[in-house]
């Protein structure tokens, strides 16, 4: 690999690290960067059939998969990555969640119990636009790397880099 390959660029290092992912080398970021968003891709690919489908059956298995999330140390997803997946990719194991990740995880489960609540009173609109706005959060830290709860986790709990890499341990 060249010097290019093994350089994770300082937006993508911010924006992992706002999720938590502190005290990491650039070749542990890229080797870890697809499995850590796995798990996200997975979510918000049934969310998003839950949602155009209005099936709460779907909704309520991605509110269960958020909420098992939210419990330390891994979302189940990535027992999914860990003990298959990565190692058809040839790819290490992933460390585990952050508390921002799993306080994301813990507002998705709100997000889905609103939108099935709509979904079961016949609020078909209201509940689009909260499944589909859910999905769209998802979809930016699917491609993007960008995690608004996580952002909402660091502001209301006062986590900065500087306070978060005093305490922080390397976790692989």
């Amino acid at each position: 690999m060249n010097t290019m390959e093994q350089t994770v660029s300082a937006t993508c290092r911010r924006r992992l690290e706002i999720q938590g992912y502190l005290n990491f080398t650039d070749s542990e970021l890229l080797e870890h960067r697809f499995g850590i968003r796995f798990a996200y891709w997975v979510c918000t690919l049934l969310a998003f059939l839950g949602v155009l489908t209005a099936n709460l059956w779907i909704l309520s298995g991605v509110a269960l998969l958020a909420l098992l999330a939210t419990l330390p140390p891994y979302h189940p997803i990535d027992y999914l990555y860990n003990y298959g997946v990565r190692h058809i990719l040839g790819k290490s194991k992933l460390p585990p969640r952050s508390r921002q990740g799993r306080f994301a995880c813990g507002i998705a489960v709100v997000w889905l119990a609103t939108t099935i609540f709509f979904i079961t009173n016949g609020q078909m609109v209201i509940a689009y636009v909260f499944g589909f706005t859910l999905v769209v959060v998802g979809l930016l830290v699917s491609l993007l790397d960008i995690c608004i709860p996580s952002m909402l986790y660091n502001f209301l709990f006062q986590v900065n880099k500087s306070n978060q890499k005093k305490g922080s341990v390397k976790q692989i």
